[in-house]
């Protein structure tokens, strides 16, 4: 099984780590968060703008691993305030629609530069 760092241009990227890996035919996305092209600057909007936002920055970074969110099978979000799900929540069923992958919410998170929403991703596309 081959195992393949993706950074994809145009995003936000820390040192410490790559938008994806790609082993075999799984796609790991890194915890990304709802920022604005490669600036620290979150969308506007609060939760909902940055679950937006963040949706947005994933499938950019699908597509640079050759996917699409259709190809998305477990999401995992992370709020820094579970008052705000109803927010979250409404912006995500926006992107995903009906039918959606498994999905973790887990609240009262810390997250980075004061992020409301931190969303990772597993994809699975065959390669052949």
């Amino acid at each position: 099984m081959s195992i393949k760092r993706v950074n994809v241009d145009g995003l936000m990227k820390l040192d410490a780590f790559s938008h994806a890996v790609v082993a075999g035919d799984f796609i790991y996305v890194s915890g990304s968060l709802g920022t604005m092209g490669e600036t620290i600057d979150l969308a506007p909007g609060g939760t909902a703008g940055e679950t937006t936002q963040v949706l947005k920055n994933i499938e950019t970074i699908l597509a640079g691993c050759g996917a699409s969110l259709k190809d998305v099978v477990k999401m995992g979000v992370f709020l820094s305030d579970m008052e705000t799900f109803p927010e979250m929540n409404s912006a995500y069923v926006e992107i995903m629609g009906d039918t959606p992958p498994a999905r973790i919410t887990v609240g009262k998170a810390g997250l980075a530069i004061g992020a409301a929403v931190e969303i990772d991703c597993v994809a699975y596309k065959p390669s052949a």
